[in-house]
């Protein structure tokens, strides 16, 4: 079996999936119930506000792609950097799902510098914000700010789920009328 069910009762096939097995509502479920850093943080903190957080950073332009930018961990999970760069199988399943969800939704096919670089500033955010920062230096945010405008209060993930489903709606109404 290479299948798991979705909450919408969708058979996403990490061999044969195609982009009709690509579902927002999963997207936004999943996402709200993974907890970032593999857990390891003084109280839950999702996927699904992490992406919506970043999404409040970027240029207009740019916060559609950053609110999605972590969508295919709906199907493969979050794992964290140092463990994902030992799993090559991984990432290579990792790569064609974040393909099929750029499909499905009209995303550029390579994430833009500028949504990486919000993404690092969340990163540093998270840290700042989230009782993580023990002091050990992390090569990845030499040089990267904290976010000014973002002071992260974890939410729920019912909470999480509402506020992600909210703003992939209104950016999706932005793009229609673009």
């Amino acid at each position: 079996m290479s299948f798991i069910q979705t909450l919408s009762g969708k058979k996403f096939d990490y061999i044969h999936s195609t982009v009709d097995d690509i579902d927002i509502e999963d997207i936004a479920n999943a996402l709200s119930n993974i907890c970032r850093f593999a857990g390891h943080l003084p109280e839950f903190y999702s996927v699904a506000q992490h992406s919506v957080l970043c999404s409040q950073i970027v240029q207009p332009e740019y916060a559609f792609e950053a609110l999605m930018h972590d969508a295919a961990e709906a199907y493969v999970q979050d794992i964290p950097s140092p463990l994902k760069r030992l799993l090559p199988d991984y990432q290579r399943i990792e790569t064609m799902v974040d393909d099929l969800i750029r499909v499905k939704f009209a995303l550029p096919a390579d994430m833009s510098s500028v949504v990486k670089y919000a993404d690092l500033i969340m990163l540093a955010t998270e840290r700042r914000d989230l009782e993580i920062d023990d002091g050990t230096e992390w090569a990845c945010l030499q040089g990267i700010p904290c976010s000014d405008i973002i002071q992260i209060a974890p939410l729920r993930p019912g909470q999480a789920y509402g506020a992600f489903m909210n703003r992939f709606n209104e950016l999706m109404e932005i793009r229609k009328c673009a």
